[in-house]
């Protein structure tokens, strides 16, 4: 061999051991880019992970937040239907005693007298007139005569025996009660059958 073909096999030789490194080199350096790819990739998984989780919580907030504000306009509507409902309880029950003498003025008043008669009528129109008025407000009149007792709606003043009247119902109301928007603003006191 000569020197010449030796110099061709060592530049082959060496052509090939360049190109065995340059390649091995290219492995190397495809396997670190697929393993930093790879690292990037599970790096942005996990962020997208934390973000959805994030999203999810503040979905869940946002939900709770629309739920409290409906319960609160909710007991809010409530309240002001209570409000209105009874805010004439104190005044209507201030009412009642004035009701109760235009009753007795009626129940007492001579009939008979021609003078008394003309105030006897302007009397009851009176009475008539307000406790119409007073109706248009929710505010109702409990006269149980004849019915049966009921503690929630009557108070009972005693029990008398009586051939007239089945037991446990009512013989006559002393007092009658009234009734605010169907709660019981003053129960009416009666004599009860035994």
């Amino acid at each position: 061999m000569s020197n010449e073909e030796n110099k061709v096999n060592e530049e082959a030789v060496v052509e090939e051991h360049v190109e065995a490194v340059g390649s091995e080199a290219d492995v190397e350096w495809n396997e670190t880019a697929e393993e930093s790819q790879e690292a990037k990739i599970a790096e942005l998984e996990a962020a997208l992970l934390a973000s959805q989780a994030q999203l999810k919580e503040q979905q869940d907030a946002v939900l709770r937040a629309k739920a409290e504000e409906q319960n609160v306009r909710r007991r809010a509507e409530g309240d002001i239907d209570k409000a209105r409902k009874f805010a004439l309880k104190k005044f209507a029950g201030e009412l009642l005693p004035v009701i109760d003498n235009l009753e007795r003025a009626l129940e007492s008043g001579d009939k008979e007298s021609e003078a008394a008669k003309a105030l006897l009528e302007g009397v009851e129109l009176t009475l008539q007139t307000f406790i119409s008025t007073i109706e248009k407000f929710g505010l109702t009149v409990i006269n149980p005569v004849g019915e049966a007792f009921n503690p929630e709606l009557h108070q009972a003043i005693g029990m008398q025996a009586s051939p007239d009247h089945e037991s446990n119902t009512v013989m006559i109301v002393m007092q009658k009660g009234y009734t605010l928007n169907e709660q019981v603003l003053r129960p009416a006191m009666v004599m009860v059958a035994q």
